[in-house]
């Protein structure tokens, strides 16, 4: 029904990503606790992005907030539907859902079916994904492509907080002004903290 996909290759990716000198990025966006970072991805023609922010609650509860899940439909302002249309061991899945159209619907809504799999990771927690095929596409929506992403999720030292890092690397698809793209994921990205935050806090 679906490519396979390694989860330990996928999780190796991230750690490569994860291990980037911090020279090799440069600022796309800031705000006053979450910094989002950008360079030209491997994978495809658009732009690799990094974010990094604290978080006040422990990586496992942030976690059971951003892996695949009702929950995650609750509080993401970005994703419109969800669904998982297979489960499979060791915390991972196929997942589909759909994303908001965003910049005033320049950027319609996309659809995107993830593999999806939650580790475990030094003291804390990486949740990673990428896109896989799948024939059945919902009519109206592009179908976009996530490559190798995921967050890591970490106590911070002598802190009740978590570090919380993202490597996110969305080819949205279509014809859209790469301006509009750079503004959607560095904004988005910004946005995904604040909803988190409040999400936890409730």
């Amino acid at each position: 029904m679906f490519s396979r996909v390694s989860s330990a290759e996928l999780q190796q990716t991230l750690g490569s990503l994860h291990s980037l000198n911090e020279s090799q990025w440069s600022i796309a966006k800031k705000s006053k606790d979450v910094t989002v970072w950008r360079r030209p991805s491997q994978e495809f023609s658009g732009f690799l992005y990094k974010a990094e922010g604290s978080v006040a609650e422990n990586p496992q509860r942030i976690m059971d907030h951003i892996r695949p899940g009702a929950c995650r439909l609750d509080w993401d302002s970005m994703i419109t539907s969800l669904e998982i249309l297979q489960t499979l061991d060791q915390g991972c899945c196929v997942v589909r859902y759909t994303t908001a159209g965003q910049l005033w619907n320049i950027i319609s809504p996309r659809e995107f079916v993830d593999f999806s799999c939650t580790s475990e990771y030094q003291r804390g927690l990486l949740s990673c994904g990428v896109s896989v095929e799948h024939d059945e596409q919902r009519a109206g929506l592009v179908r976009g492509c996530n490559h190798p992403c995921g967050w890591f999720c970490v106590p911070a030292q002598d802190s009740e907080l978590s570090v919380l890092t993202g490597y996110i690397q969305t080819e949205l698809r279509g014809m859209l002004p790469q301006p509009a793209v750079d503004t959607a994921m560095a904004s988005g990205l910004l946005h995904f903290y604040s909803d988190l935050r409040r999400a936890l806090n409730t």
